[in-house]
């Protein structure tokens, strides 16, 4: 049976950009919630959710982990506990991809930001994925300890940057090494953590010497929610009083309709505000009930199809991450939108309409697990034994088909060259490949057809470096490795027509393929499309996704240089077809000479990533810095204070920033720093585009 009601269920995950405090955030959580009994430091390696060895050598999250914990609200512990089932995320670019696959399972967020640099590259980024599935949030201005924190600018760079309906609901006492605890504006008290790891919270009356600021800051929490609620505006309008309940329903109606986002504030290393974000947690984030029923398609009459968050309707959840743990093998992490499972049943996998039995279902805890009977709506888990499963795929019950809106993944934009050090490792560098691609869609692997070398592609240097470590130490493959290549695109700029026509007789049976093809640029970011429009028969139905075979392998390849294709959208409207001698074969390569024929004739141009970067740098420096970026192609778009330091905003070409961490270090006595993160393909200049082509002949 259900041991905690829906309303008292909350999936959130924790977000933000690098070196915020999101793991150092988690491990407060698990330790005020009684999940673990010591809290382990990012700074020493010993974070329980960060449990790889590459994350504890180099103290950043790589992975998203998933825990269940449970907590009951400092304030009113009467209420009883709520279930919280958390993820981790990491806060790197390099791993944008498990950002994005957590946030389209759960229903609520907790962003982190860093109390002295505000919004960062990476906060912006992670704020927009959770804008694309509508995910609710608070904030947690983090780190006020520490010298040059700010909660003030931190929170106008919230207000400036990402929404306007940001609003406050704690301030804190002090700042820097005199931060000592938190006003709560909704309950005006004031909330000090006391005892060796802030694990006694104790409130007071606000003191005098606080209540002016307190009062300022109320005011306008009051004025933002009342905007959100008829009844509360009038109340307000005439002077009336806003009891605390009145107030926190409103905000968390308005922070449900991502109407309003409440932000607290904290140093979570310094023990000091993590739990009353838990009870933010609880007050502001949905339950399973309160979001949106999930939708899905029939995937046999392609029909709408909606599924409450209840135990007690046909089963429907989604594969949204494949792990391999040495020790039970392949996990697959999943989310129950709807029913429940149990173990040993079977389930339908819609998405490949084929039925899987379900072995061991687990409750995560990082990387420990425990073994369930069953598992219900709101909930997630981790199944053992699935063979067909990835990310993206519908689990649903058997006799009540439904596929749900799948995940997107960016592309990549860095490729290396891999070769096996010894036969030995040739064997299982295979296997170590396909495991690893299984479990991250964003990493991708091909072979050259012309020198026959393997190619493996990713989001970034990290990435790769990581995914070569990895297959060393836990698939002991030895490799050699080239230097980092930009992941170039090929694409169109204008309408074009082309003909494909494959014949051969050879005496006996012949082969005979014939289509027309049309192609059109498309918006960036649309990736490669392909429509039939074939009407009366002219080439039969079956010949057609042969076509479709023959056109994605030639856009593969592409026209120019050899770099796949990509935001164009390709038409077969025409074509032709012999009974005795056509086939599939005949028909992929009529579609593969056509696609040739198309993309030459349509104006083929070379795209290459551009990334956002962010330098932080000494005054004394900035025109050194801002000199080399131009120097780099560089567009310069944003320049800014923060403390003693200039913040510049650009947008480079990938290609011009490989090794950019030593020059960077060199021109400002290492005093600089940069983050950098992919925005954007954009068409190369001639100059270079000639290049490049040329250095592939």
């Amino acid at each position: 049976m259900r041991q905690y009601p829906l309303e008292k269920t909350r999936d959130f995950g924790i977000i933000a950009h690098i070196d915020a405090g999101k793991t150092t955030v988690t491990e407060r959580v698990l330790f005020y919630t009684g999940v673990s009994h010591k809290i382990g430091e990012v700074h020493e390696g010993k974070a329980i959710m960060d449990w790889m060895e590459q994350e504890r050598e180099r103290g950043i999250t790589i992975t998203a982990a998933a825990t269940t914990c449970f907590w009951k609200r400092t304030y009113a512990p009467d209420t009883g506990e709520f279930r919280f089932n958390i993820i981790d995320t990491p806060g790197h670019v390099d791993f944008t991809a498990e950002v994005e696959r957590s946030l389209r399972v759960l229903d609520g967020g907790v962003v982190v930001f860093d109390g002295v640099a505000g919004v960062e590259p990476q906060s912006e980024t992670v704020w927009r994925q959770a804008d694309k599935y509508k995910v609710p949030r608070i904030c947690f201005i983090n780190k006020l300890d520490r010298m040059g924190a700010s909660f003030e600018k931190s929170f106008a760079s919230i207000l400036d940057r990402l929404t306007p309906n940001a609003v406050a609901v704690t301030i804190p006492i002090g700042l820097e090494s005199d931060f000592a605890g938190i006003i709560d504006l909704v309950r005006m008290k004031t909330i000090k953590f006391l005892g060796e790891r802030g694990e006694h919270v104790s409130e007071s009356d606000i003191s005098a010497d606080r209540k002016e600021e307190a009062k300022k800051w109320r005011a306008v929490l009051l004025e933002k929610v009342a905007e959100t609620d008829d009844v509360l505006t009038e109340k307000f309008l005439e002077g009336g009083e806003i009891s605390e309940d009145e107030l926190r329903t409103a905000l968390r109606k308005a922070t449900l309709a991502y109407r309003l986002v409440p932000v607290f504030c904290g140093s979570a290393l310094k023990n000091k505000g993590v739990q009353i974000v838990l009870d933010g947690v609880i007050d502001y984030l949905p339950a399973p009930t309160d979001v949106l029923p999930v939708t899905g398609h029939d995937p046999k009459t392609d029909e709408e199809i909606t599924r409450q968050a209840r135990d007690d309707v046909p089963f429907a959840a989604l594969a949204f991450k494949l792990q391999t743990d040495p020790y039970v093998g392949q996990l697959t992490y999943f989310r129950v939108y709807s029913g429940m499972l149990e173990a040993g049943s079977y389930v339908l996998n819609a998405t490949k309409g084929e039925k899987e039995r379900v072995g061991r279902i687990l409750r995560m805890h990082a990387n420990d697990r425990e073994d369930v009977k069953e598992i219900f709506a709101g909930e997630i888990g981790a199944l053992v034994g699935m063979k067909n499963t990835f990310t993206g795929d519908t689990l649903c019950d058997p006799d009540h088909p439904i596929i749900l809106e799948k995940i997107t993944f960016p592309e990549p934009v860095v490729a290396m060259r891999i070769e096996p050090k010894t036969k030995a490792d040739q064997e299982r560098m295979g296997l170590a490949l396909k495991r690893l691609s299984d479990e991250d869609p964003t990493f991708r692997i091909k072979s050259d057809p012309e020198t026959l070398e393997t190619i493996i592609a990713g989001m970034g240097e990290l990435h790769l470096e990581i995914l070569v470590d990895r297959m060393k130490r836990e698939f002991k493959v030895d490799a050699n490795i080239g230097r980092p290549q930009v992941a170039y695109k090929e694409t169109v700029k204008k309408k074009a027509e082309a003909e494909g026509k494959y014949i051969r007789q050879s005496g006996g049976r012949g082969q005979y393929g014939h289509v027309w093809l049309k192609i059109e640029p498309l918006e960036r970011g649309a990736g490669l499309l392909f429509e039939d429009k074939i009407k009366g028969g002219v080439i039969p139905r079956e010949y057609i996704s042969a076509v479709e075979k023959g056109v994605r392998e030639a856009a593969d390849k592409g026209v120019i240089a050899g770099f796949p294709f990509i935001d164009a959208k390709v038409t077969l409207y025409d074509g032709s077809y012999h009974e005795v001698d056509s086939s599939e074969a005949a028909f992929k390569i009529a579609g593969s000479i056509a696609f040739q024929e198309v993309a030459k004739r349509a104006n083929p141009l070379l795209l290459e990533p551009i990334m956002k970067v962010e330098v932080v740098t000494p005054d004394t420096f900035m025109g050194d810095v801002t000199g080399d970026i131009n120097s780099k192609r560089g567009r310069i778009e944003e320049m800014s204070d923060r403390m003693n330091v200039k913040v510049m905003q650009a947008q480079v070409p990938l290609a011009e920033m490989f090794g950019y961490v030593t020059n960077l270090r060199s021109m400002t006595e290492g005093r600089a720093s940069y983050t950098m993160e992919f925005s954007h393909y954009e068409e190369i200049p001639k100059h270079v585009a000639e290049q490049i082509v040329e250095g592939r002949k």
